[in-house]
């Protein structure tokens, strides 16, 4: 069988990420009483105004093909909320629409990025972001995200690693998975660097609205003199708990919107029209939901940190925003595959390996904070078990 170079790029970085997970589905399936921390979910459903938006606008008609570069109303919707917001003005001509933050994020990707290209990206890193990267041609290159530094990618790293063949660097935060967020002299500090290196930067900033209590965000999008070489994608999945409703956005510098406009309605041309009247009203009012998830994030990240330091030799990163909590396995002796891999096995509940996130997470693990607080009770006294049984056999 012949198949596209395409192809062979993105040859493993699919589905092995994810085994612990499917083989935790299994056991549930099987009736097992597996506790499944591993991916992301806003902990409640697609608020009730936004399903009857979304319905109002399908009784409506709107079903019809759509604008390209998004519906009118809802670029319009998040110009004004990101002129807002970023202290800089945003018109419908910055933003174009997709559906979901993956989508905008690949198609702003092919337009930065191409063979013999460069990308730095902080490692760890979201599972995904290996392969929008690859699908361009580019290869990506690593930057440390160091637990020393709360996880923060810092500006001597990057330029440590900028080349001639440098054309991006692609930021995340609020981080998935650390829950770290960059500082303003941090984002200053890369935003020198890419004046100098004339170097694009795209900041995906998904976790923005569910930013913890004492912590603050700044988009590189804020500052005007980057404003030519920023983008920023986004979306409605996790601040409003639609992640099935794929609706997110692109918006950064006019021209570029632009020359990438060709290369969005290949791949989709636009959004489905009800799914963009129903997000131009949630943009509009702001989400019912984000503030009870930043609590209830928060709250469960420190229940989990207490408990785990007061009971075992585990250490616990406490995130700044967003829906996980990493916990360093080392102390146990254990890399990160062996102790989720055992911790299924023998305590019942799953947690995603930090592997799955790059080569810097060997001694960690990834525990989402998405289960009610009940649930987490017993998924801590699991884990606690656990670690106690596995620090005595080692004495």
């Amino acid at each position: 069988m012949r198949t596209t170079s395409i192809t062979q790029r993105l040859a493993g970085l699919g589905g092995a990420k994810w085994d612990l997970h499917l083989a935790a589905r299994e056991r549930l399936e099987r009736g097992e009483q597996i506790i499944e921390m591993t991916i992301g979910e806003p902990d409640v459903p697609l608020p009730g105004v936004m399903a009857e938006a979304a319905t109002r606008a399908l009784e409506a008609g709107r079903t019809q093909y759509s604008d390209g570069r998004g519906e009118s109303g809802l670029r319009r919707a998040l110009a004004e909320h990101y002129t807002a917001r970023r202290g800089r003005e945003f018109d419908g001509d910055h933003v174009l629409c997709f559906p979901g933050t993956q989508t905008a994020l690949y198609a702003v990707m092919q337009g930065v990025a191409e063979a013999g290209d460069e990308v730095l990206v902080g490692d760890p890193l979201y599972a995904t972001y290996e392969g929008v990267i690859r699908a361009t041609g580019a290869t990506m290159v690593p930057v440390p995200l160091r637990p020393e530094h709360g996880f923060r990618i810092q500006a001597e790293d990057i330029a440590a690693r900028i080349t001639d063949k440098t054309r991006a660097i692609l930021l995340n935060s609020p981080h998935n998975p650390t829950g770290a967020i960059l500082q303003p002299q941090d984002v200053k500090a890369i935003a020198e660097l890419a004046l100098k290196h004339d170097i694009w930067i795209i900041s995906d900033e998904v976790y923005e609205d569910l930013v913890f209590e004492g912590h603050a965000f700044l988009s590189p999008l804020s500052l005007p003199e980057i404003a030519d070489r920023s983008i920023a994608v986004s979306s409605i999945s996790k601040s409003h708990a639609a992640p099935g409703m794929r609706s997110g956005w692109a918006i950064g510098p006019k021209a570029f919107m632009e020359a990438l406009l060709p290369v969005s309605e290949t791949m989709l041309f636009g959004n489905q029209p009800f799914i963009a009247d129903m997000t131009e009203q949630a943009v509009r009012q702001g989400s019912p939901v984000a503030q009870g998830m930043r609590t209830r994030f928060a709250r469960r990240a420190q229940y989990l940190a207490d408990r785990l330091e007061a009971e075992t030799a585990l250490r616990v990163h406490r995130p700044e925003a967003g829906m996980f909590a990493l916990v360093d396995v080392s102390p146990l002796g254990m890399d990160c595959d062996t102790f989720a891999w055992a911790l299924l096995e023998q305590g019942g509940v799953a947690v995603m390996p930090g592997s799955s996130f790059g080569d810097c997470m060997r001694d960690w693990v990834r525990l989402a904070l998405t289960i009610d607080d009940a649930e987490l009770t017993q998924a801590v006294d699991r884990i606690s078990e656990f670690a106690r049984t596995r620090s005595a056999a080692a004495e």
